[in-house]
């Protein structure tokens, strides 16, 4: 049976690291309803927890600011040069690595946490990964930060827009439940599921970089091709929204947990 890989190269963000920052962060009260089920609090001096997938710190200087020491695990070198940028002189140590192999030592951390990066990995390899270095009574975490485009207008507009020039658009499993796969590992039970809408206020430009920190298959920004379509995209979005000084758009918030069975 052959041994499956991971998939770092296929998700190299170097072209997208600029622009990560102008994505909507998750719902804080998400997080900190996150933090209460796992325990993890400033008070408790010795808890660590490991961003895995850090990108360039969204997710970890949520975590700062909530007091905790955290490791900030990146594979990419551009996503961490500006990640250890926006949080110098904080409570974090970043490390080149990725879900499948993060560096870290077993039994090592309190709270393995992926935000918007279960996805890019081989989720069975990296549920492996996060049982190894958890310790005992520990938590594995995955979230992503999704476009409501079902119910916000403004977002659904926008969707029909992208699916006019890419009609098989897909999101892959990010917007997939991720019960299933965490539970058929055999390493962790108990999944929580938090869900939170949040409204977010952006202008045209900073909405239309957020889109630029996106990774898919349709506009690799390495090819010319692919840049060109996103600026068809890019173009059409501000023709129909440039008149709006900003945007109040919906995301919603969705996070999975589970405790590590050991």
């Amino acid at each position: 049976m052959n041994t499956p890989k991971s998939n770092s190269k296929e998700w190299d963000y170097s072209n997208q690291a600029q622009y990560y920052s102008y994505r909507p962060n998750y719902d804080g009260s998400a997080i900190n309803q996150l933090c209460m089920h796992v325990g993890a609090k400033k008070s408790v001096s010795d808890y660590v927890v490991a961003d895995i997938g850090a990108g360039t710190g969204n997710l970890t200087i949520m975590l700062l600011e909530r007091g905790l020491k955290c490791i900030a695990v990146e594979p990419n070198k551009s996503m961490r040069e500006i990640g250890i940028k926006r949080t110098k002189g904080q409570d974090v140590e970043w490390k080149k690595g990725s879900g499948e192999s993060s560096t870290l030592d077993n039994n090592s951390v309190d709270w393995f946490v992926m935000g918007s990066s279960f996805n890019t990995t081989n989720r069975s390899l990296t549920l492996k990964e996060a049982y190894r270095v958890l310790k005992a009574g520990g938590y594995f975490s995955c979230m992503w930060n999704h476009r409501d485009i079902e119910n916000d207008p403004v977002q659904k507009k926008i969707e029909d827009i992208i699916v006019s020039f890419v009609p098989n658009y897909q999101r892959g499993v990010r917007r997939e439940g991720q019960a299933d796969i965490i539970l058929s590992s055999g390493l962790f039970n108990d999944v929580n599921y938090i869900e939170k809408d949040q409204k977010v206020v952006r202008t045209i430009d900073e909405y239309i970089k957020a889109w630029m920190s996106v990774k898919n298959k349709y506009w690799d920004f390495g090819t010319e091709d692919g840049r060109s379509l996103f600026k068809k995209i890019a173009d059409k979005i501000i023709k129909e929204f440039g008149a709006i000084k900003s945007f109040n758009l919906v995301y919603t918030t969705r996070i999975w947990t589970a405790k590590v069975n050991k």
